[in-house]
């Protein structure tokens, strides 16, 4: 895949001259210190719009370039369904472990959630350093829109304001079967609907959701999934929810 860049504002094509984008920051400098670009070179960019765009390089200053976009490319590498995943985020490094796979797997939004046992509080300038790894995750798999980090939701709150979505899945231990039957699961997860057009997935912090909050969830129709007999790690959790939301 060629080298792609992205620019944080729309590219609009109108009638006469093909339009020119000056590409700064860390973009900019990835592409005159690294790559080593110079007049004449040619990179894809793209806007989040869900479009790519061929361009060449028309100017190489010290901190930024000047491009000239040549065409637009309508290239769909999204699910064909709305994939959301409401995640009690983890400690650290494994936080953007977790939002790069997202992106990778075509999630379209994730919702930092405050649970009873969460173990990191999701600060702005943490979900800032996310949003730039959708950006850099989407470089690299191709995607040309951009995953969308929500703004941090308490667990009530986010019950009640996604009681509309027509699918919600809740994941966490304790919410699957239990006992012999949990031990004896080896087919699919337990509980786990066909994928419908939109698909909310909800994922508990390590330890689980307590279970008043498991409850209440469930009180509003939320669907509990098993995930199998084994304990797995809010991120690891996620992801199979995001894979299998987005495969059938």
């Amino acid at each position: 895949m060629a080298n792609r860049y992205y620019v944080d504002r729309p590219i609009r094509f109108a009638a006469g001259e093909p339009p020119r984008v000056t590409l700064a920051g860390s973009e900019a400098h990835h592409l005159i210190h690294v790559m080593r670009a110079a007049e004449g070179a040619r990179v894809v960019l793209f806007d989040g719009s869900g479009a790519e765009f061929p361009s060449r390089v028309e100017r190489v200053g010290r901190a930024d370039l000047e491009l000239t976009v040549l065409q637009r490319h309508e290239v769909n590498r999204e699910l064909p369904r709305h994939v959301a995943l409401g995640v009690s985020l983890p400690k650290g490094e494994r936080q953007r472990w977790l939002v790069e796979k997202a992106v990778e797997l075509g999630v379209a939004e994730l919702i930092p959630l405050a649970t009873l046992r969460s173990v990191a509080q999701p600060v702005q300038q943490a979900l800032d350093r996310l949003r730039r790894a959708v950006i850099e995750a989407s470089k690299q798999c191709g995607r040309n829109r951009l995953m969308q980090i929500a703004e941090p939701m308490d667990w009530p709150d986010f019950i009640e304001a996604t009681r509309r979505e027509p699918q919600r899945l809740l994941a966490h231990p304790g919410c699957g079967p239990s006992g012999r039957e949990s031990r004896a699961k080896t087919g699919p997860p337990h509980g786990f609907p066909p994928p419908a057009d939109r698909v909310l997935a909800a994922i508990g912090p390590e330890g689980g959701l307590a279970p008043e909050e498991a409850a209440v969830a469930k009180a509003a129709g939320w669907r509990p999934v098993g995930l199998g007999p084994r304990i797995l790690r809010t991120e690891t959790a996620a992801l199979v929810m995001a894979a299998l939301a987005g495969s059938g």
